[in-house]
């Protein structure tokens, strides 16, 4: 004879939830499910929503679900917003003193960054203002890192990027996959970046709408530098000087990562970067921690 549980209330609903997880395989799995469960769960007991309200919510997630396609990632525009992409990218790159920091990903890496010689140059539509970026990969050490990859992206001068423009900027303009010389060393030209804003059409744009949020974010440059025994990192470095330095929406600026793009009025230096004269310069040195082999 089976025996009727007793009824599920709102004290006993999480705890319930949390046991149906029992039989769970994975041990990882069943304490993220958990967690997640008590959280939400938490915050729904903290603001009891209306079955209206609720209701919303769903409908906001599905949209932001069906925002989604090759180029466009509405859930992680959502998570950078909401500082989660901020929060599990320092969880995850507590790095050792003098390694460079990370930030988010950002929404736009959706596409292969091409596979490019040093000194080539990303921006293939002839921005008004050219730029040199000159880098090195070293280990905290201080050692050169030769062979590392450098994944670079970017918006153009009028803050899109190439994805967000099909038809107006090839495929793979402001991006480029380099590989450091036997000195660590990369370089590429390019067109300094503009600040700009996060895609306002879909329903994060809605929601920074309704709380008055701006929805921009300061000039950079993405980069992500890998080498096998080192720890990955993914970073930006951002223009000094840049509008919303103090107020990116996605909570992603360092001030270490904030570099001078330099003015430079020199033609002997224009000649030997193959730039019109004058141009801009940043320098930015990626620093890699190695990977823990041990306990």
């Amino acid at each position: 004879m089976t025996t009727v549980p007793e009824d599920i209330t709102e004290e006993t609903v999480t705890a319930a939830v949390v046991t149906s997880f029992d039989g769970t395989p994975d041990p990882r799995l069943r304490e993220l499910l958990c967690a997640v469960v008590r959280g939400l769960h938490g915050a729904v007991r903290e603001v009891e929503p209306t079955i209206a309200e609720w209701e919303r919510a769903v409908d906001f997630l599905t949209r932001t679900g069906q925002m989604c396609d090759d180029v466009r990632q509405e859930f992680v525009l959502l998570s950078d917003v909401l500082g989660i992409s901020s929060l599990v990218e320092n969880l995850n790159h507590r790095k050792a003193g003098g390694a460079t920091e990370a930030t988010v990903l950002g929404p736009f890496h959706m596409t292969t960054s091409p596979a490019r010689s040093n000194g080539d140059s990303i921006d293939e539509v002839g921005g008004a203002e050219p730029c040199v970026v000159t880098g090195r990969v070293l280990s905290v050490s201080g050692a050169p890192v030769a062979g590392a990859s450098v994944d670079v992206w970017q918006a153009d001068e009028d803050g899109f990027y190439d994805v967000q423009q099909p038809g107006v900027q090839p495929a793979g303009n402001g991006r480029g996959l380099f590989t450091t010389d036997a000195d660590g060393r990369f370089w590429f030209r390019t067109v300094v970046p503009a600040h700009y804003p996060i895609p306002t059409d879909g329903p994060v744009g809605a929601l920074l709408t309704a709380t008055r949020r701006l929805p921009f974010r300061p000039a950079h440059i993405h980069f992500i530098a890998d080498a096998p025994g080192y720890v990955p990192v993914t970073t930006h470095i951002f223009v000094a000087g840049s509008p919303y330095l103090d107020a990116d929406a996605v909570f992603a600026v360092k001030r270490s990562l904030v570099r001078d793009f330099a003015p430079v009025d020199d033609e002997t230096a224009a000649h030997r970067f193959g730039v019109a004269n004058p141009f801009r310069h940043a320098v930015i040195d990626l620093v890699v921690e190695p990977q823990r082999t041990g306990p």
